[in-house]
């Protein structure tokens, strides 16, 4: 069994992470328990708590996390955040210092992230993650990096830990452009599972036998599989995705798409939908209550 434990001395042995929401928190328990040092920041002291739980030392703030890791990453739901958070980093940075930003966000926030950092002497590496917050459980993300070859190198270990597969994509910021690809597909995937699932309730059809069918042949996608038994089942707590995080990575994949000359009829179909559920008071739920709003649409 491949041991990923930290053993080097040139390798990172301390991991900062600054964001513990569902993302992080999984995350730094896999590096707790590959024996890395684990130092953690988030605004909400409950997180920070159950940081401390697990094996990790809570911060005071993302100055400090800085000062006492080799790589940071940051996982945060926002540009704001984003911000804040790159500013405590160049307030604590020290030589060697990596910064790793793993959110879906507009690549000129990241932009912003990494000048302000390399002012600092910190390199910001642009490295989203696929999958949801039951792969990131479970270790099983997709990592898409991206930056410095040097960088990348003295990361990947781990990226390792924290997922099942890593692509590096070479220069900041193809990761986002990665990752934007990758969401759009979940976007359109997860509407066109909540489709079929309806059409199959409309016709009078067992929920739980149209999802074992449709998984089994040409007509299924990595969504319907995820989602389609959340959907038969009517259970959308509590969420791998919120329908509101979808929401938010829609819109910033098609003003991106816009911003390259990229058509996406699909998507701007699909981002009215969300939009007008998260309306409608299903935002926090998974974002497979995209089927409830439908079922809303046909009465």
């Amino acid at each position: 069994m491949y041991d990923r434990s930290p053993k080097e001395e040139n390798m990172v042995q301390r991991v900062g992470v600054i964001g513990l929401g569902v993302m992080g928190t999984a995350m730094s328990g896999h590096l707790i328990a590959a024996g890395y040092r684990v130092g953690g920041y988030d605004i909400d002291p409950a997180r920070m708590d159950a940081l401390a739980a697990s094996g990790g030392t809570p911060r005071d703030s993302a100055a400090d996390v800085a000062s006492d890791s080799d790589l940071v990453l940051f996982a945060l739901p926002s540009v704001e955040a984003l911000a804040d958070a790159a500013a405590g980093v160049a307030e604590g940075a020290h030589p060697g210092l990596i910064a790793v930003e793993m959110g879906v966000l507009p690549i000129a926030a990241k932009q912003a992230a990494f000048d302000l950092l390399a002012q600092a002497g910190v390199e910001l590496m642009d490295v989203p993650v696929s999958g949801t917050g039951l792969q990131a459980a479970d270790a099983t993300l997709v990592v898409l990096a991206s930056g410095s070859k040097e960088a990348f190198e003295a990361a990947s270990a781990v990226f390792d830990v924290i997922g099942r597969t890593t692509h590096y994509l070479g220069d900041f910021p193809n990761g986002s452009v990665m990752k934007f690809i990758a969401n759009l597909l979940v976007s359109v995937h997860t509407i066109a599972a909540a489709e079929a699932h309806a059409l199959g309730a409309a016709a009078g059809m067992d929920a739980e036998l149209v999802q074992r069918v449709i998984a089994d042949g040409v007509g299924t996608s990595a969504m319907f599989e995820i989602r389609g038994p959340m959907m038969a089942a009517s259970s959308y707590t509590p969420p791998s995705g919120r329908l509101d995080i979808i929401k938010k990575d829609a819109e910033i994949i098609q003003a991106y798409a816009r911003s390259v000359g990229a058509p996406t009829p699909l998507l701007d179909v699909a981002l009215p939908l969300y939009r007008a559920a998260s309306e409608s008071g299903l935002g926090d739920l998974d974002v497979a209550a995209i089927r409830l709003y439908l079922d809303r649409l046909a009465t």
